[in-house]
């Protein structure tokens, strides 16, 4: 039988217990990003083009007649280069790499950027054909953003390619 002064040390340490993990629940204040910051996410998964290449009459001709396609166009999926700039500087630059064991999965990149809330110049080059100089998809656009927004840079071929959200 437990006596009275051993009940009652043990309401004392499981109130103490609760009213640490009570106050550690709410305090201090957490933040995760400051007051007068905004967030940009840069988010992509995306299959590279493959890289064809047109195939001479020459080899057309070594070629079985059931064979004589064209173009050859290998498994692999080219790289994709991005870059990203915020205010006419350079924010980041990246070359992704297909994944797979043949090289011929999505390429993936997740990026996060905090900048002070307010006008900001937003521009996102993309090519997934390395092949092909310059950038296929670009996106160019002037964004005002408020303390504590979260706004999202992502790629979708169905809706035009990249955008912002």
């Amino acid at each position: 039988m437990l006596k009275p002064t051993a009940i009652f040390g043990q309401l004392i340490l499981y109130g103490a217990f609760a009213a640490f993990i009570g106050y550690f629940s709410t305090s201090p204040k957490y933040r995760q990003i400051p007051d007068d910051i905004a967030l940009i996410k840069l988010s992509i998964s995306h299959l590279g083009d493959r890289e064809c290449r047109k195939r001479t009459p020459e080899e057309l001709a070594k070629l079985p007649p059931n064979m004589r396609a064209p173009m050859e166009c290998p498994r692999e999926r080219s790289d994709i280069r991005l870059e990203v700039d915020f205010d006419g500087q350079p924010a980041f630059r990246t070359v992704m790499h297909p994944t797979g064991l043949y090289k011929d999965g999505v390429s993936t990149v997740y990026k996060r950027f905090e900048l002070k809330a307010g006008q900001h110049r937003v521009a996102v080059r993309m090519n997934d054909n390395l092949i092909k100089p310059g950038f296929n998809f670009s996106k160019e656009a002037e964004i005002t953003l408020v303390p504590g927004q979260v706004m999202v840079i992502d790629f979708n071929p169905d809706r035009g390619g990249l955008f912002f959200k």
